[in-house]
């Protein structure tokens, strides 16, 4: 199974990119825009390695750094514009795994990761079962692959059931259509945003009382889709 990697940076371009050249490197990413939005999400979906910039709006990156080896005890490789020696310092005897700073080589940060991974590998378990997601009266339980509304069961297609359970991972949180494209379809489908529109339409109609009105997917113009929870 693919090793998950959240980014955490504000810089949006940065984000969809490192994500982007992170699924062609053959790892799942996820990405989160503040250290609050990136608890929320590694608690729901726990990733391998946070890759985790350290001036961010809210709390700072460092803070968030304590929050991920205290509770968590993700590995976590710092990436930063700041290059005084002091950063350095406090966040690598704060726990984290490595520094990387910006501008970087990507062949250099695909290299860190790597070996933080290598260094931090265990022997092989069994995976734990991922966890039921309920979104109002909307329940997602991925092991047994089933989606019910109200209840009422719904039969999805693998592609549109996982499109379902990457917005619900994240729900109330705007996902860019391209970033929904890289994480469900995968980088050989860059450019090809229709696939993205046209399954979301198909989910509407399976999921929405009208889908020319829809309550629970949303557009949010210019910036992408958001899964909005409702109460039977």
């Amino acid at each position: 199974m693919a090793k998950h990697i959240l980014i955490v940076d504000d810089d949006d371009l940065l984000r969809r990119s490192l994500a982007f050249n992170l699924e062609k490197a053959g790892y799942r990413a996820s990405t989160a825009a503040s250290s609050e939005d990136a608890i929320l999400l590694a608690r729901r979906d726990p990733p391998d390695l946070i890759l985790l910039d350290i001036g961010l709006p809210g709390m700072d990156g460092l803070e968030a750094l304590r929050f991920f080896q205290d509770r968590m005890g993700t590995p976590v490789i710092l990436v930063t514009a700041r290059r005084r020696e002091l950063d350095q310092v406090l966040g690598l005897e704060m726990g984290a795994d490595d520094y990387v700073v910006k501008p970087f080589d990507l062949d250099v940060l695909l290299a860190r990761i790597k070996a933080v991974l290598r260094r931090l590998q265990r022997p092989a378990m069994p995976e734990p079962e991922p966890q039921p997601l309920i979104v109002g009266d909307l329940a997602i339980d991925p092991a047994a692959h089933t989606v019910t509304v109200g209840g009422r069961p719904v039969d999805l297609s693998p592609r549109e059931f996982q499109l379902l359970h990457t917005l619900a991972l994240q729900a109330g949180q705007v996902i860019s259509a391209d970033d929904l494209l890289a994480r469900v379809w995968g980088a050989e489908y860059e450019g090809e945003p229709q696939v993205v529109y046209v399954h979301i339409r198909w989910l509407r109609e399976k999921l929405e009382e009208d889908p020319n009105q829809p309550r629970r997917i949303l557009t949010v113009r210019g910036v992408g889709y958001k899964l909005v929870p409702q109460m039977a």
